[in-house]
């Protein structure tokens, strides 16, 4: 006989009275403490139970479904090795169960204690290149024999899973965030991205929601003193797999590396990405091509997914904690548009994110800050000024040829703009210094305006004649100004002499 769903809700105490019974029933004692778990944004009720002699973790799950894959599948991996926890006691017909204690350390939680900056800091790093290492085994050898018939809701990450997870970011997030779209055109792009999807090898476990959350961090059991030592992660330890169905590597790589609040910056997610295809044993040229073909694609519907789940619970419930993920979620997105190319046109999708991108109240939720990246650049006028590729529709463009010129000089002319020389001729100029100063008012408000408003992205350029004195002096001068003001990231490009260098080269 099919299982069927128990939506009827239990008061309160319910939970821990059937809890203890089933505890002292499997244990056979009382357990001396309980205590409620922060839930998981799921209807799940988690509790923590203690005796002289042992803990564990009491679960209860309304939906029986879920609970029998969460079963199943633990029962599987368990098996097969893998670091899940192992089910006490399971009582199907009420939902109840008793699984081991992992302890209280998220990789998450490892993180944040952790981190002081942007970056990621070595042993975290490490924690993740640990997690990534166990990431192929349930993909591929643990997945190989599992019990596909036990999957919830859907046996695999096909089409009608890919519409269910794109319709609830429709819905869920951009009606409630009142993100205008065209139905109809937003409607066929998702076709397209779906079918897009289905073309990347899926034959096997895709675990769902792989994101640092659902990673705990175990001391090893011969050194349990590690993991009280500040600094030093434990090993990675996984729940939260009750999702998991057949699909394709790419879409649980993303969720880790595209985890919202996680916040890994793009040099470390680049980084991670090489050494996960490197424990996945993706090695080859062509076959390492096939797997990004499509892995930027897997990153933008694993976004919808959380970011519909965010629009849910935030939005919808009012539970305004899981908004606070949303300007992540959104800086990642910008991310995206400026750098990751997609092998197919999806127009009103495309111009949906932008819109998401350029809402300030998306990006204030919870009031993070998200830091400014100032992409400053020098160059000759007569090669043009330069384009704005990322997408932002350009940025401020600063005319330096007005100023003292030491190219004209045949002492300076074979240098440039980054010498002591020059630099030293132009500090001297004070019309270079009356020019930088009204350059810093002008850019300072606009700089304090974008960081109220998380605004990440600002392109300013400087121009002269030859694009290899001037303005590369005041390039440079702005750089350490924003850098030194506002401890904004730079990325600093002196097109001309990059383009005389690469000509030498």
């Amino acid at each position: 006989m099919p299982l069927k769903n128990n939506e009827k809700e239990k008061p309160p105490q319910a939970f821990e009275i059937e809890l203890k019974k089933l505890f002292k029933k499997t244990f056979g004692t009382e357990p001396e403490l309980i205590e409620p778990l922060n839930g998981d944004g799921s209807a799940r009720r988690l509790f923590r139970l203690r005796s002289a002699a042992r803990t564990a973790i009491g679960a209860y799950g309304p939906d029986k479904l879920e609970n029998r894959a969460f079963i199943e599948f633990s029962k599987h991996f368990r098996q097969e090795g893998m670091p899940v926890p192992e089910i006490f006691a399971f009582e199907e017909g009420t939902g109840f169960y008793l699984e081991e204690d992992l302890g209280d350390t998220t990789l998450f939680q490892f993180m944040q204690s952790e981190r002081s900056g942007s970056e990621l800091p070595p042993q975290v790093v490490e924690a993740y290149k640990k997690t990534l290492n166990w990431l192929p085994k349930f993909q591929r050898s643990a997945g190989k024999t599992l019990d596909y018939s036990c999957c919830y809701p859907r046996g695999s990450f096909d089409r009608q899973s890919i519409m269910w997870d794109l319709s609830y970011f429709k819905y869920y997030f951009l009606r409630l965030a009142k993100i205008p779209f065209n139905e109809q055109k937003l409607e066929d792009d998702f076709n397209s991205l779906a079918s897009f999807l289905l073309e990347a090898d899926s034959n096997f476990f895709l675990y769902r929601d792989f994101q640092s959350r659902n990673v705990m961090l175990r001391a090893a059991a011969d050194s349990p003193s590690k993991a009280e030592q500040a600094g030093v992660a434990g090993e990675p330890w996984f729940i939260d797999y009750q999702g998991g169905r057949k699909g394709a590597l790419q879409y649980d790589l993303a969720s880790i590396l595209y985890d919202a609040k996680a916040d890994i910056r793009p040099r470390q997610r680049t980084e991670l990405i090489k050494y996960y295809l490197e424990a996945a044993g993706i090695e080859g040229k062509t076959d390492r091509a096939v797997f990004m073909r499509y892995f930027h694609a897997f990153v933008f519907i694993r976004i919808m997914q959380a970011m519909g789940a965010y629009g849910l619970r935030g939005f919808y419930e009012g539970k305004t904690q899981f908004l606070q993920s949303v300007p992540y979620a959104v800086r990642n997105i910008e991310w995206l548009l400026e750098n990751a190319e997609l092998p197919l046109k999806l127009p009103e999708l495309m111009q949906v994110f932008r819109r998401v991108c350029s809402s300030s109240r998306l990006r204030q939720f919870g009031k993070p800050s998200l830091g400014l990246t100032a992409r400053v650049t020098s160059f000759a006028y007569r090669n043009g000024v330069p384009s704005d590729e990322k997408g932002h529709g350009g940025g401020f463009v600063f005319d330096c040829r007005a100023l003292p010129n030491p190219g004209r000089l045949e002492q300076y002319a074979p240098l440039t703009g980054k010498d002591d020389a020059v630099i030293k001729f132009l500090d001297g100029e004070t019309a270079v210094s009356g020019f930088l100063t009204n350059v810093y008012g002008l850019l300072d408000a606009t700089v304090e305006n974008y960081l109220s408003r998380n605004f990440t992205d600002l392109m300013v350029s400087f121009g002269c004649t030859g694009g290899r004195h001037r303005s590369v002096y005041c390039a440079e001068a702005l750089a350490r100004h924003l850098r030194e003001k506002y401890k904004a990231t730079v990325d600093l490009t002196h097109r001309e002499l990059e383009a005389e260098s690469s000509k030498k080269t």
